[in-house]
């Protein structure tokens, strides 16, 4: 037990910027850092050494998940005093930097993939999202704005760089419950498309087009991009989506955008983005998204270029996904008791971590979201300035 406990301080002592403290098994405590002390790591039971060398992501995440470790202060907190520490190995070598298995991803797999999240149940997901269940980066156009405001602004953003006009064809990859495709009916009167590869968005979907009584213009299909034939957009769009392409796919997918749109078309994808190299975490890819990879921008940039889109603008939002993530995980706190109901402790201590743990990411530039429009072919029929897209 002597050596496990040191093993751990040698472990935790410079992991972290902040000064803070360590409590074992035995009730006995290590402070390290000057001054008092932010937080509390509480080690139930030791934790298999081999297993942390080999993947610290996951075998942390499942020691907080199973309470072999818990955290005594603010989870967010102490993760971003993780990434703050250049010299920690786990800010450095392991979150969203580790690549996973270079897998292509089959129309099977990516289904799959798809459904082991978003297929929880519409119910789980309406208890904490904001009320046009938006999962996705909201934009605050003040620090003030609530959840429903930065996602109505988030949409609003979007369909004003899209420059959509009344009679005009759009397609949603990946378009979740619905709202934009929606929105983009009722307020521009475009002849929309949706496709999702989850039943339970599906179901909503559909339920929401009907309650508009927008049957002649929206049409929401269980199908992936891959499986699009004979048909041309004026605009596609793509909102949190490319995350699930997989790093393989990254080429077919604008390949197929480029198949896809008319010529002078317009392209939008908001996604998350590496700051320097692709990749995923591999606890957020074992429990959360299977199959996920975060592309590299440069990567991105790359692809669009080689399909010779004409390049409009590119905006970053990594502060706004920060800040959505913290009212996400503060409104999942608030509803604990419903979802206790439903979902056992490991499923709560789970997403509790996964929600913080990105917030951290964001707040301290590990990871990007940007929204990238692009064209194909030359477009001279847009505004002479970006004016229209800040209304």
């Amino acid at each position: 037990m002597v050596g496990d406990k040191l093993f751990y301080k040698t472990l935790l002592k410079n992991m972290f910027s902040d000064p803070f403290k360590i409590k074992f098994w035995d009730e006995s405590v290590e402070k390290f850092g000057e001054g008092e002390s932010k937080f509390q790591i509480i080690l139930n039971e030791p934790i298999s050494k081999g297993d942390i060398i080999n993947d610290p992501s996951i075998t942390l995440g499942e020691a907080y998940m199973t309470k072999k470790l818990e955290i005594e202060g603010n989870v967010q907190a102490v993760i971003e005093s993780l990434y703050n520490n250049k010299e920690s190995f786990l800010s450095k070598s392991e979150m969203y930097e580790k690549l996973i298995k270079k897998i292509k991803s089959s129309i099977k797999r990516s289904k799959d993939n798809i459904q082991f999240h978003y297929d929880i149940g519409n119910s789980f997901y309406k208890l904490w999202l904001d009320k046009s269940m938006n999962y996705s980066c909201g934009y605050f156009k003040n620090d003030t704005d609530t959840l429903d405001e930065a996602q109505n602004n988030k949409i609003n953003h979007i369909l004003e760089k899209l420059n959509l006009k009344e009679g005009q064809s759009l397609l949603d990859i990946g378009c979740g419950w619905g709202e934009l495709i929606i929105r983009a009916a009722k307020q521009y009167k475009v002849k929309g498309i949706g496709i999702t590869l989850s039943e339970e968005q599906l179901q909503k979907a559909n339920e929401r087009i009907k309650a508009e009584g927008l049957e002649n213009l929206v049409e929401v299909k269980l199908q992936d991009y891959r499986e699009i034939k004979n048909v041309n957009f004026d605009r596609i769009v793509s909102v949190g989506m490319l995350e699930h392409v997989g790093l393989e796919n990254l080429s077919e997918y604008f390949s197929i955008v480029n198949n896809l749109l008319k010529d002078k078309g317009l392209s939008l994808i908001h996604c998350i983005t590496a700051v320097n190299k692709g990749g995923n975490n591999t606890w957020i890819d074992k429990y959360i998204f299977p199959g996920g990879h975060v592309p590299a921008i440069k990567n991105i940039i790359t692809d669009i270029a080689e399909q010779e889109f004409e390049l409009i603008d590119i905006e970053s939002l990594r502060r706004h996904y920060g800040k959505t993530l913290e009212r996400w995980a503060e409104n999942f706190e608030s509803v604990l008791p419903i979802v206790a109901k439903r979902k056992d402790e490991i499923f709560i201590r789970m997403w509790r971590l996964y929600l913080n743990s990105c917030a951290a990411s964001f707040n301290r530039g590990n990871i990007n979201v940007h929204q990238i429009l692009f064209a194909k072919g030359v477009n001279n029929d847009l505004p002479w300035t970006r004016d229209y897209m800040n209304s």
